[in-house]
């Protein structure tokens, strides 16, 4: 069985600052372990740092076992990628290394048969690659083959040798974590390091990595903000909040109430500490006071002195973590009585036509499994429907999105001006530029801002410390916040949201679910979180079976 042990881990950031210090916890055999705490805490990159990604300057991290470890954007591989190279990287080290070699040498064989089957260059190759097929074999490469067969069965019910060269980026979201997951809880690691493995998850799928994580024997440390999943899985919980971390020896249904005791105790504890310091402070100046005409009392004064000096030394007890304050001011405008139309809409190859009509001020979550047509319906409406008006042109970026091929008529109303958040953040235009310069030199949205306003609106986000952060640097959370920001910015009167709270803290979603309630205009989200969903009050279902029909209430469990 593995293990994960952390003692004493700090973490520098390249700009001078410390991101936490001396963090210790440990992740026992057969252990599941949540990180939690807010966007930009540092979670991710101490799960970095454990998977050997990043250095460790301060502290110690000892592992034991084979260690499986599934980053944040598992899907954001090159568009050229296959579904082997996929596999691969999730491979043990050794494994990996030699089915690259593999890979490497049956191309170059291939190329030297093509000039001449028989030729010297042809018979080196060939030789490089039956060496390179046994290294394969001895490192258990056809036990996974084997893996792999299984896995692309359950996700994609298909046969390896007929999928291991799809482009990943032919895959949903879903899908795409879906195989990651599988090969990893059947794979032979014994340590698993998950970062948010239930984002593009489906509420089915969820629930399947729930069941999966408690029956595991695998020891797991995991990122999520999905409140029910974690409710579900974890049995301790490590929060990284205010520069360090502390663990809550039980599962994340206790751990608020274990956090606001732990609050009140280290506030009893700082003001206890000030009390005494003011005490050995007013001793110290008596007694200075008094040797200063009494030479008898000048030990008494060293002595208060140094009692006072140790004291301080050893520092007072943390105060707790500040409480995030993000205010989130979406205003939106007022719009036609019908925002949006649909007669006879049918998304190729994802729904049969149906008809829609969604009115201003209306909050409608739509619902259903990965693969279904539902970040295609929202990015159709992004880009203005099937009839775009110029007069309610798309902002934000949602112009740029690719076309979505349909057959008949989803129209906008009268000044509805959509706005989209991307499940992915895939924004290229942003990745390099820094969130002032976003804001200052903005698009034609944003003119008239300096810097001095637009560390303002950072600040509400509680991102001004990012202010010369480049975007593509930032969390997922911290990227999530920004678009939102930008959407508040940019005049949208219909909110497309596509899975918005993926890789917000619950501070954030809390404010992001505060902040629509205010906003005058339609919002139509693409939601698997059964949290965020009880503020919608219309509910539209994309069936397994291409239907799509609105219900009363959520439903899930679609096939």
């Amino acid at each position: 069985m593995g293990y994960v042990d952390v003692a004493g881990v700090g973490h520098i950031l390249p700009d001078g600052r410390e991101l936490f210090a001396d963090v210790s916890f440990r992740v026992g055999e057969g252990s599941k372990v949540a990180l939690v705490g807010p966007n930009g805490a540092g979670k991710t990159t101490l799960l970095r740092m454990v998977a050997g990604d990043l250095p460790i300057r301060t502290g110690v991290v000892a592992r034991a076992g084979g260690l499986g470890v599934m980053r944040q954007f598992i899907g954001m591989i090159g568009d050229e990628s296959t579904l082997a190279d996929l596999a691969l990287s999730l491979a043990p080290p050794a494994l990996r290394d030699a089915g690259r070699r593999l890979g490497e040498t049956e191309t170059a064989m291939r190329a030297a048969e093509a000039l001449g089957k028989f030729s010297n260059a042809a018979s080196r190759a060939q030789l490089a690659y039956a060496d390179a097929l046994g290294t394969w074999g001895e490192t258990g490469g056809y036990d996974a083959e084997v893996l792999f067969d299984t896995v692309a069965t359950i996700v994609l019910d298909k046969q390896w040798d007929a999928v291991r060269d799809r482009p990943v980026r032919t895959l949903s979201g879903g899908q795409q974590k879906r195989f990651a997951l599988e090969l990893l809880l059947r794979g032979p690691d014994e340590v698993l390091l998950l970062d948010e493995p239930d984002n593009f998850l489906d509420v089915p799928g969820k629930r399947w990595l729930e069941a999966r994580l408690r029956e595991s024997t695998k020891s797991v440390l995991y990122v999520s903000h999905d409140r029910e999943l974690l409710a579900q899985s974890a049995d301790r919980v490590v929060a990284v909040e205010g520069g360090s971390a502390w663990v809550h020896p039980g599962g994340f249904a206790s751990w608020h109430d274990a956090r606001t005791a732990r609050h009140a105790r280290l506030d009893e504890l700082r003001r206890r500490w000030d009390e005494e310091h003011q005490k050995l402070r007013e001793l110290m100046l008596m007694y200075k006071q008094k040797a200063a005409y009494n030479d008898g009392l000048a030990s008494r004064y060293q002595a208060a002195q140094t009692r006072l000096r140790k004291f301080e030394e050893a520092g007072p007890p943390p105060v707790p973590p500040k409480d995030q304050d993000i205010r989130m001011r979406l205003s939106g405008g007022r719009t036609g009585k019908r925002a949006v139309v649909c007669e006879q809409l049918e998304l190729d190859g994802l729904t049969f036509p149906f008809d829609l009509e969604i009115w201003y001020g209306d909050r409608v979550a739509v619902l259903g499994a990965n693969g279904t047509g539902k970040s295609h319906f929202l990015r159709l409406l992004a880009r203005g429907g099937t009839d775009p008006d110029p007069a309610n042109g798309p902002v934000d970026g949602a112009g740029a999105l690719a076309p979505v091929a349909h057959d008949g008529t989803a129209r906008l109303g009268a000044r509805v001006r959509p706005g989209h958040f991307s499940q992915t953040h895939d924004r290229p235009e942003l990745m390099s530029k820094t969130l002032v310069e976003i804001l200052w030199r903005g698009d034609e949205h944003r003119t008239g801002m300096d810097r001095h306003a637009a560390m303002g609106v950072l600040s509400r986000y509680e991102l001004a410390a990012q202010g010369d952060q480049r975007f593509g640097t930032l969390s997922g959370g911290q990227q999530a916040r920004f678009l939102v920001l930008l959407l508040e910015l940019s005049g949208a009167t219909l909110l497309l949201l596509d899975e918005p709270t993926d890789n917000l803290d619950l501070a954030s979603a809390e404010a992001l679910e505060a902040g629509l309630n205010a906003f005058e205009g339609t919002v139509i989200a693409v939601t698997h979180d059964r949290w965020f969903t009880r503020s919608f009050d219309r509910f539209v279902l994309f069936r397994g079976d291409c239907e799509v029909v609105e219900t009363p209430e959520p439903v899930w469990d679609v096939g």
